[in-house]
């Protein structure tokens, strides 16, 4: 498999969790903060932690090794998305300790910072998908791609850890069941 197959595959339980994240921003008011909370985790640990880090350390690194640019071309746009997209969880996060904390108008912020997110995050895939990956898998050559492969499953047992993914798989199918059908 092409590291980013691997990448691609991510992005499906990405998006699933996307879809769920619109859902419970349109009833924000009902949603307990554990809800809430899980979302973020999600985000940062598999999204960010997980995803993000093998593009950012490592995907994106031989890309530019082999022809593709940063400054100014894809894999910058890329991270400067990914900088974004921490942006609003980070409002998110502190929206929510609001929220904790009494503040009935927070959970609008929340929903606001989700809903930029859901955005960003969909357009960003779609992106990667069809433009930035294939062009990546031109650039690549197919040795490099089975290292970058093994160096991905190597950052997920060390740098993520055992279980991380099977763990948030579960949590997104418990909430596509809980609020998606």
């Amino acid at each position: 498999m092409l590291p980013t197959e691997k990448l691609e595959q991510e992005h499906d339980v990405i998006l699933k969790m996307l879809k769920v994240i619109q859902a419970v921003s349109g009833k924000i008011e009902e949603i307990d903060q554990k809800t809430l909370k899980d979302i973020i985790d999600f985000i940062r640990t598999f999204a960010d932690h997980c995803h993000h880090a093998k593009e950012e350390k490592i995907l994106y690194v031989e890309a530019e090794k082999h022809g593709i640019p940063n400054e100014g071309g894809p894999i910058g746009m890329m991270l400067v998305e990914h900088d974004q997209g921490r942006g609003y969880v980070k409002m998110m996060d502190e929206a929510l300790q609001k929220v904790g904390k009494g503040d009935k108008k927070a959970a609008k912020q929340y929903k606001e910072n989700a809903l930029q997110f859901v955005d960003l995050l969909e357009q960003h895939i779609g992106k990667e998908n069809q433009i930035l990956y294939p062009m990546i898998n031109m650039h690549l050559p197919e040795k490099l791609q089975k290292v970058i492969s093994d160096r991905f499953e190597k950052m997920e047992k060390e740098e993520v850890g055992e279980g991380v993914h099977h763990k948030y798989h579960a949590l997104v199918e418990e909430m596509e069941v809980k609020f998606l059908k």
